[in-house]
């Protein structure tokens, strides 16, 4: 019997089945609508929180909780969320946060009281849970081709941090020419899109036995995640006081009973199974995923002072400026993609992001009082460096991870991701600091010298060259804290950098699944 040599096999059949059509890159376009609006809520509030106050006088209590709830929120309820999304559906999860986003956005927009608008801004809190995990699982299960995946993956990182660099800049712009309800309205036509759209072009996708859902984990995640983010973000601002550390060590105390939760119970809300065999993979990346964001968090804390506190940049200036960083993210992934499926190993790759990480925490250690575009180009380095590393690690973690866990797999990464920046903030914002108040003169005003947010408002009542003399000493005292912090943060990336040549070695994910699996990816109509 005659074999016809240019038929196609049953691996390049199964391969075809597998790669994504112009439907999926389609749905992926969707799906980037409410990613890019979560990551931006993160900062819109920047530049409108003035007309918030003007026009709600909340208490200064009020106006932080105005800030926080949302990223509070969000970071305790992405576990839970997660892990439900695996159960009832992604998508479906996916349409529940659209709506809750969309209801609390108008209603913050049409707040007409402080307590209003925390309640609205913790609604839009439990939307961006739901909304950020769907998106990332749903990636995982439309893209079975791994080198598709891998793109997909690397778009969606693209996006999630523009969204945090735009999210300032359209709140100044907004609030210039409308109302300060403005930065939350322009979230209602991307949901009501997502809501018409999702329903045709994104298949629903679901853990076909997933078990039932724990309520106890519930509680200890969150008992777990808000005590840590609080104490954490705090320390920076407000040094390390005993209310912050008992904070911390109450959050630890309670992820090593939501641990033992997880590895005992016979259904968990983050499945054991996970860090086991292909898992060792994914356990490696979400720890050093953790560590990519604890510097990009960590720089940012001290860039967005130098614009405006050394440089004397007004807060629209300051944020403008930010954005030039942001321009080369959109090349590095795409580029450190291109590399791994010609064949160079991810270890190197995931090595090498953290090594121009550190390179660009080096170039802000040159930074004098007036370094713009050092400051700028050690910024930009230090995120194109970050967006490589997060982009492979991503993709690396979820082609571990096995599809049905999807949901679960993203919200641990992104919960990751929310601890490294709180982390970052505290480990080299708490240097920062401490390397400024030694650095200031004991005959300085107190408040002077404890930050240079403190300098700059105590100078404003002051006569002029007294004032002069104490900007100038509260910038130099800023600048040598910034040295000693981003050569501490160069040091960590570095250090990564070794763990990830030896952990990431060789790291595969697990082989591409076939299109037909049944009781887990349904087609767009939910069939």
């Amino acid at each position: 019997m005659q074999t016809n040599p240019h038929a196609p096999t049953r691996a390049t059949r199964a391969t075809r089945a597998t790669r994504a059509t112009r439907k999926e890159w389609t749905a992926l376009a969707v799906l980037m609508l409410p990613l890019l609006l979560v990551s931006m809520d993160v900062s819109v509030l920047y530049f409108a929180i003035p007309e918030v106050s003007a026009d709600l006088r909340p208490s200064g209590t009020q106006q932080l909780w105005i800030f926080d709830i949302y990223a509070f929120v969000l970071a305790g309820l992405l576990m839970t969320m997660g892990s439900l999304g695996d159960r009832i559906g992604r998508r479906r999860l996916l349409l529940f946060g659209a709506v809750a986003f969309g209801a609390a956005s108008l209603v913050a927009a049409y707040a007409n009281s402080a307590e209003t608008l925390i309640a609205a801004r913790a609604v839009l809190g439990i939307g961006g849970a739901t909304l950020m995990p769907s998106t990332m699982a749903l990636v995982r299960t439309m893209f079975l081709d791994a080198g598709q995946r891998a793109k997909a993956i690397g778009i969606w990182t693209g996006v999630m941090v523009a969204g945090i660099a735009l999210g300032s800049v359209m709140s100044g712009v907004l609030v210039e020419h409308f109302w300060w309800g403005s930065v939350f309205l322009v979230n209602l036509p991307a949901m009501v899109l997502l809501l018409l759209l999702a329903p045709l072009l994104i298949p629903e996708s679901k853990d076909p036995a997933p078990g039932r859902f724990d309520l106890l984990s519930v509680p200890l995640s969150m008992a777990a995640v808000l005590p840590l983010v609080w104490g954490l973000k705090e320390m920076p601002a407000e040094g390390v006081r005993i209310e912050y550390v008992a904070s911390v060590a109450v959050g630890l105390l309670f992820a090593a009973l939501f641990v033992h939760r997880q590895r005992t119970t016979a259904s968990p809300m983050i499945s054991p199974d996970l860090f086991r065999g292909h898992g060792r993979a994914f356990g490696t990346a979400v720890s050093l995923n953790l560590v990519s964001s604890l510097a990009v968090m960590g720089s940012a804390y001290f860039t967005t002072q130098y614009l405006q506190s050394v440089l004397g940049k007004s807060a629209i200036e300051a944020a403008l400026w930010a954005l030039l960083p942001s321009v080369p993210i959109g090349f590095a992934a795409p580029a450190a993609t291109a590399l791994v499926q010609r064949g160079m190993d991810r270890a190197h790759v995931v090595a090498a992001g953290f090594v121009i990480a550190a390179g660009g925490y080096g170039l802000l250690a040159l930074a004098g009082t007036d370094s713009l575009w050092l400051v700028l180009t050690g910024a930009g380095v230090l995120a194109c460096g970050a967006v490589v590393v997060g982009s492979q690690l991503t993709d690396l973690a979820l082609g571990a991870a096995p599809a049905e866990k999807a949901g679960s797999a993203s919200s641990l990464l992104e919960t990751g991701q929310e601890f490294g920046g709180a982390l970052g903030m505290a480990l080299l914002g708490s240097i920062g600091n401490a390397v400024y108040r030694d650095a200031m003169p004991g005959s300085a005003p107190a408040e002077a010298r404890e930050t240079l947010g403190g300098a700059v408002a105590t100078a404003h009542h002051l006569p002029g060259r007294t004032a002069d003399t104490l900007l100038t000493t509260a910038r130099e005292a800023f600048t040598t804290g910034m040295h000693a912090a981003t050569l501490t943060g160069a040091v960590i990336l570095l250090a990564a950098a070794v763990l990830a040549m030896g952990a990431l070695r060789g790291a595969g994910v697990r082989e591409p699944e076939n299109a037909g699996r049944a009781g887990e990816i349904s087609s767009p109509s939910g069939v």
